[in-house]
């Protein structure tokens, strides 16, 4: 064995101790570049690959009725997932000692809160996947009560479910959300920028195991939650008129049925209800007609109703009053070889104005018609809020129509005087009647009562000017000409209301089938009570009824809505009796 000289014994382990300060020297200065000079870089990626986003979903806006009852609400649900390859025993705190709960006392918790069996639990909870659904959209007392267990392991996905607690009461007004949270009609859709929050932010860090790291959420945005719509509508009585009107179209074989309710002297809506409707719950199950608002969308003629409209304008105009005199053949044939005729066979009558609306004399009606030129009868059809959508303008609403009044041929200006030949909307004809209850002026529906924001600040919605239609002496003549309809006439008289006055007006239109009408009818009716000074008006119309073909199948509907209105309200019984109006001469 051979040894070396010192000097070159020496000058090896010099060498070596270069060697492992080299070395030392470049660990230092990678460790420098890491922790100083590319720290930053470094920990950007790092923080970049551990954090995760997420959207703070913000709560829409609830609906309410004037009384505060809720029409339509947001509530959260949540599902309740698991990593399963993370479960394992948790340890807590209790009373100051350190306790292990294994994953099957875990499991036992966990399916006492879920309603779930046990052993199902544990399968989900086996295996070494990264995610595992132990059960979907639970309420917020079932989340509460999980997350207050404090399982690492256990995350939530949260929904946000629009529920109406009312199912279909006042379903076609209010819309509906499909499931990917898109609004769809009505008032969902048409008042989305009062309702509809802004969603928030936030971002969170999560360990290599995919678990949350607890106090690391830092918020980027906050949720800003939407706005709560109030209306003025009556959840009580939206209800009645909706069970009513289902009973009147199912009796009736009707293709539909609307109820409108007017608080006369505000224009207030209370009631916009028709059968058959929609719950916005469930709107598949409803077919795309009754789906929408027909009160505001569907028009129709409206037949002997606008016998009001033609003789309040005659009256108004100076060419006629409650008394005068015409005599009303049963048919009568026009110089360009049309006819128009009464519902009946009857002889010559000879009735005053007031008698025509009673008996709804169709030649009776054209010749007080024709004593205001046409011109001056359509502008107060305009005025009357017909032809136009009023200032709500709804989802889908309809103006009705009145067409190109100038260039109507000689058959639809007679026509028109008793509601051939145009077409109206059931809101349209409530409100033509509630500017003769409120003295001659017609007021614009109001249904919006005001946003509520989250931040406490409300907005109101503007409605339409009033319109001043007619003179309060003529709404006055008008109202009393409307009470001899209801106290003597043949259908008028299934409408009057023990122990209040009644003003009103039936009317039976035929239904076009191509370009002729067919046999069906739109029959309805609309009045105000009580008469003296009318408070509320009430508009019934069933379209396509096939059991009755005259008003007297609208009336019993009118009289049950109008009793209930009456009752809720309190209104005091009449203590006057109507005036005394000829209706016949001899």
């Amino acid at each position: 064995m051979s040894l070396l000289p010192p000097n070159q014994e020496r000058q090896r382990f010099g060498i070596l101790r270069l060697i492992v300060a080299g070395f030392l020297v470049l660990f230092v200065l990678h460790l420098l570049d890491l922790q100083v000079v590319n720290a930053g870089s470094i920990n950007k990626v790092s923080l970049e690959n551990r954090q995760k986003t997420r959207v703070i979903e913000a709560a829409r806006g609830s609906i309410f009725d004037k009384d505060g009852n809720v029409l339509a609400r947001s509530v959260f649900s949540y599902d309740v997932n698991v990593a399963p390859v993370n479960v394992g025993p948790i340890t807590r705190d209790v009373d100051g000692a350190s306790v292990t709960l294994s994953v099957d006392q875990i499991a036992g918790q966990l399916a006492d809160i879920l309603q779930m069996d046990k052993n199902e639990l544990l399968r989900k909870l086996a295996g070494t996947g990264q995610y595992a659904n132990l059960k979907k959209r639970v309420d917020a007392s079932v989340y509460s009560q999980i997350n207050s267990l404090n399982i690492p392991w256990i995350y939530f996905d949260s929904h946000l479910s629009r529920v109406y607690p009312n199912g279909a009461v006042a379903g076609n007004l209010l819309g509906f959300i499909t499931s990917d949270g898109n609004t769809k009609a009505g008032l969902e859709n048409k008042m989305n920028a009062c309702l509809a929050g802004v969603d928030g932010k936030e971002t969170y860090e999560q360990g290599v195991d995919g678990i949350r790291i607890p106090d690391s959420a830092v918020v980027a945005k906050q949720a800003k939650n939407g706005g709560d719509l109030k209306l003025t509508l009556d959840t009580n009585l939206q209800y009645f008129s909706q069970q009513v009107l289902e009973t009147a179209v199912k009796n009736e074989r009707a293709d539909y049925g609307t109820a409108v309710v007017v608080e006369a002297a505000t224009g207030k809506l209370l009631v916009a209800a028709e059968a058959p409707t929609v719950d916005p719950n469930n709107p598949g199950a409803a077919i795309e007609r009754d789906r929408q608002a027909k009160v505001f969308n569907y028009s129709y003629e409206p037949g002997s109703t606008m016998k009001m409209i033609t003789a309040a304008t005659a009256i108004d105009v100076g060419a006629a009053t409650p008394e005068t005199k015409v005599i009303a053949p049963y048919k009568v044939k026009m110089p360009w070889g049309l006819w128009i005729k009464d519902s009946h066979v009857h002889p010559p009558m000879k009735l005053t104005l007031a008698g025509i609306l009673r008996d709804s004399s169709n030649t009776g009606i054209i010749q007080i018609g024709a004593k205001v030129s046409r011109s001056v009868r359509v502008s107060y059809m305009k005025k009357f809020g017909l032809g136009t959508a009023t200032s709500l303008h709804m989802e889908g609403e309809s103006g009705g129509m009145l067409g190109d009044t100038k260039n109507w041929d000689l058959q639809t200006d007679k026509n028109s005087m008793f509601g051939q030949g145009i077409a109206v909307t059931p809101v349209q004809m409530a409100y033509a009647y509630q500017a003769i209850a409120n003295g001659g002026v017609r007021l614009s529906p109001e249904l919006f009562e005001g946003c509520k924001a989250a931040d406490g600040s409300v907005t109101n919605y503007p409605v339409g000017q009033p319109v001043r239609v007619v003179s309060p002496a003529t709404a006055r003549s008008t109202i009393d000409m409307l009470e001899k309809v209801v106290e003597q006439g043949g259908i008028g008289k299934t409408a009057a209301i023990a122990g209040y006055r009644v003003a009103g007006k039936s009317g039976t239109a035929q239904i076009k089938e191509g370009n002729r009408y067919g046999n069906l009818y739109a029959i309805s009716f609309i009045g105000m009570a009580p008469a003296e000074s009318p408070k509320y008006v009430v508009a019934v119309m069933l379209y396509k009824s096939r059991r009755t073909t005259s008003s007297i199948g609208a009336t019993p509907v009118f009289k049950q809505i109008m009793q209930q209105v009456l009752r809720a309200y309190r209104v005091p019984p009449s203590t006057t009796k109507s005036k005394n109006i000829a209706t016949e001469w001899k």
